[in-house]
Formats: structure tokens, C-alpha cells, sequence
């Protein structure tokens, strides 16, 4: 995203295309689509926060060096917890309807998420490594449970 400045010195904000997806129809589709977050998202925080609470610490967050680049992850130990979101992973709970436009752009772009999300799940378990996937309705509604299943990491 740039911004550029009109002749009234206002700012305008342009959004640069990349080719990856379709043009969207209406432009606040654009925005909404351009302020989504890859790290540190709302649920993440939110998770963050309660295992901290818990005295549950030690842990690094969005690690390059493992696969998947999970959202949080406890190197000596070898857990590796991945925030999912309804609408990108495709919840299994949530069964979320696809968009309305450019529905096969979306149907291929979801499906590669979750094919890629099982990929990087069984990568990190053939390395050692136990994974445990939260969903962001899950932390919203079940917020204890959620860290309950975080503490059963390292009760096994």
C-alpha cells in the first residue's frame, strides 16, 4: 500500500495489485482484504495472554527456522501451537460460506490453505514435534479450555 499525496495535500491511500488475486468489485472489499493481519492477530493476543496468566511461559513466536511458522512455539520442548482462523483455514465448527464473488478464486485459494496447513502439521510431527491447533472461534467462546489444552502439552 502507498500513499500518495493529491493536490489538496490530502492523503489518498492506493492499493498496489500484485496478480495473486482477483480485482475486487467494490474498494472497501480492498481494504478490508488489505488490513488483515498475518501475525499477532486479536485470537493470538487473546491466547497469549490467559497461558501467560497461567504462568504457562518459555515460549518464541513466529520462529522462521520451523516449519509452518507456528504462532507459538516452545523450542526445547518441542510444541508448536498454530492460532487458526475460521474464515482463512476454513474452521471445521464454523462452516463459513464462501464469498460471493470470484467464488473459484476463493474455493483454490482455501484449498491450498488447508492442504498446506496439513503439510506443515505432519512436516513438524516427523521432526518431533507436537502440534496443537486452535481455532478463533474456539478461543472466543472457550477462551479456558483453550488453555487448558496448552497446560495438557505439558502434562503428557
Amino acid at each position: 500500500m502507498l500513499t500518495k499525496y493529491t493536490q489538496n495535500d490530502t492523503r489518498q491511500r492506493i492499493y498496489i495489485r500484485d496478480g495473486r488475486s482477483p480485482i475486487p468489485k467494490n474498494e472497501t472489499t480492498s481494504k478490508v482484504m488489505s488490513a488483515n493481519k498475518a501475525k499477532n492477530t486479536k485470537p493470538e493476543f487473546l491466547l497469549r495472554k490467559a497461558i501467560f496468566k497461567q504462568g504457562i511461559r518459555g515460549y518464541r513466536l513466529n520462529l522462521r527456522d520451523i516449519p509452518g511458522r507456528p504462532d507459538i512455539a516452545f523450542l526445547k520442548k518441542k510444541k508448536a501451537i498454530f492460532v487458526h482462523g475460521c474464515f482463512w483455514h476454513r474452521c471445521p465448527y464454523c462452516n463459513l460460506p464462501l464469498p460471493n464473488s470470484n467464488t473459484d478464486f476463493w474455493k483454490k485459494k482455501f484449498k491450498n490453505n488447508v492442504d498446506r496447513d496439513k503439510r506443515t502439521v505432519q512436516k513438524l510431527e516427523a521432526a518431533g514435534w507436537e502440534v496443537l491447533v486452535i481455532w478463533e472461534c474456539q478461543i472466543n467462546q472457550y477462551i479456558d479450555k483453550c488453555v487448558k489444552q496448552v497446560q495438557s502439552l505439558f502434562t503428557e
